[in-house]
């Protein structure tokens, strides 16, 4: 038996589907977020000055994002179904609560995004320039109206608002639709992804650019230029965006989930003022501290403003909690949390040294020759990309052990007559068809990319004799194979 041979129960196992399957998913949503913003920036290049360098380049980035955004819907596909397999009981609790916010995602946002993408895929030389660049502008709208909405739903998880209790259902109700869509969380957190997700396409956009740019410096030098400056300083901007609306996260985070802050930290006591800690070395379950490495007053200031501000500690926090849900352990994977977030940050610090680093190579019209900087632009863009899933993995995982923060454990909302063999053989399954999925996206985004910029019909190159107004009717922006 599958169950036996894995010797884990069904909430296991269910976990570990859902974790499987969102954080993959989770690759392709600030990808989607941030390409869909400078592909909208790289056309309006095009339609502002009218150099043909914009044009193509909006085509060659517009045909990535394709790949990635169809890649996105086929996997998000699967955390619908999730909900109904694995935590039925979950799903009737949360229900009325998520229902609006999910429901305005896919019949607004998503709708907005997949129309007028459509739209921009079949409307060149069809529609007005205005027009067409308009559609792609809706586009990156939609993508961060899908983005509120979900976060609106996983922000009441964290930080339940607007609902009663109902006795009689054992579910909670939605009282104020307002008060879900202003949640506190949510209005820190939006930005914050937002942010990361732009950093992820500016290091995406940039880190290509630089491969083309220093591999063939005789082929298109001075749009790919252009794109990695263009993707360095998004890097940079957006890179400052995240520490700044992280900063207001974290605080928002130590009023709401105090646990999850001490988690991220080893915080075993309360410390007033409480230092941050750079490394911190514990035993082997992570219930105590052996040896840390930390900056004094730091931590104290990130989760309270003020240098002198007191932090809360795992284990008075643990009796806390033992006195207000009763008996049981109600502290996170300490070494996960721990870690999580220290290579969200980390990765994300490195990101923005890279795209430092990029625009110091290409300053006053220098071409970069650094075989170390080739290879640091080439691995950019996973650099955001893994800081993104850390992050999501911090943060569901800090929550543990509620699926709802202080209303709901985990352990009661996965599905009453789901067995372990079960949800184990949809592991297996969904696994392999990842992993698949994973080497067609690479494909295509591999032979994408060694393909260069696309060739406008009637034109010699960047300065060919039509000028920038010529498109490619022969060869419409689309992928195929």
């Amino acid at each position: 038996m599958l169950a036996t041979l894995l010797d884990v129960d069904v909430l296991d196992i269910a976990r570990w589907q859902f974790g499987i399957t969102t954080v993959y998913h989770f690759l392709f949503v600030p990808l989607t977020i941030g390409l869909s913003v400078l592909v909208a920036g790289l056309q309006t290049a095009w339609y502002r000055t009218g150099h043909e360098r914009w044009l193509r380049l909006t085509k060659f980035f517009g045909t990535l994002f394709l790949i990635n955004f169809a890649m996105g819907i086929v996997t998000g596909l699967v955390q619908e179904f999730q909900f109904g397999m694995n935590w039925s009981d979950y799903s009737r609790f949360v229900g009325d609560i998520f229902g609006a916010p999910l429901a305005i995602e896919g019949l607004l946002a998503f709708f907005l995004e997949s129309t007028f993408l459509g739209i921009w895929i079949f409307g060149w030389d069809r529609l007005p320039k205005r027009l067409h660049l308009l559609s792609i502008w809706l586009v990156a709208i939609g993508t961060w109206l899908s983005a509120y909405f979900i976060l609106a739903a996983n922000s009441w998880m964290q930080n339940p608002v607007g609902f009663s209790y109902s006795e009689e259902l054992g579910r909670a109700e939605l009282d104020d639709f307002m008060a879900v869509l202003t949640n506190e969380v949510v209005l820190v957190t939006f930005p914050h992804t937002i942010a990361a997700s732009m950093m992820t396409g500016g290091a995406f956009v940039a880190g290509i650019a630089l491969w083309h740019l220093m591999r063939r410096p005789d082929k298109d030098a001075d749009a790919f230029r252009s794109a990695l400056r263009l993707g360095a300083v998004t890097v940079l901007v957006s890179g400052v965006a995240v520490i700044a609306t992280g900063d207001v996260q974290g605080k928002v985070m130590t009023d709401v989930q105090p646990m999850k802050m001490a988690a991220a930290e080893a915080l075993y006591e309360t410390e007033q003022p409480a230092s941050f800690s750079i490394l911190t070395i514990g035993s082997l379950d992570g219930s105590q501290e052996i040896w840390a490495l930390k900056v004094p007053k730091l931590l104290s200031y990130l989760a309270t403003g003020s240098v002198d501000g007191e932090v809360r500690g795992i284990n008075p926090l643990q009796e806390e909690y033992e006195q207000e849900y009763g008996g049981g352990s109600w502290t996170p994977n300490i070494p996960i949390t721990y870690w999580t977030f220290r290579l969200m940050m980390g990765l994300g610090f490195v990101a923005m040294a890279v795209g430092a680093w990029m625009l110091w190579a290409t300053r006053r019209g220098r071409a970069p020759t650094s075989r170390w900087l080739l290879a640091a632009g080439v691995l950019m863009p996973l650099m955001p990309l893994l800081a993104n899933s850390m992050g999501w993995i911090f943060t569901e995982m800090g929550r543990q052990p509620w699926i709802v923060f202080g209303l709901m454990p985990t352990a009661a909302g996965v599905s009453p007559g789901t067995t372990a063999l079960e949800v184990g053989t949809t592991v297996v399954g969904f696994t392999l068809l990842y992993g698949a999925l994973a080497v067609v996206e690479v494909w295509l985004l591999l032979r994408t990319i060694d393909g260069g910029l696309p060739m406008l019909a009637g034109g010699d190159g960047p300065d060919g004799p039509d000028g920038p107004d010529v498109t490619d009717d022969e060869n419409p922006l689309s992928y195929a194979y």
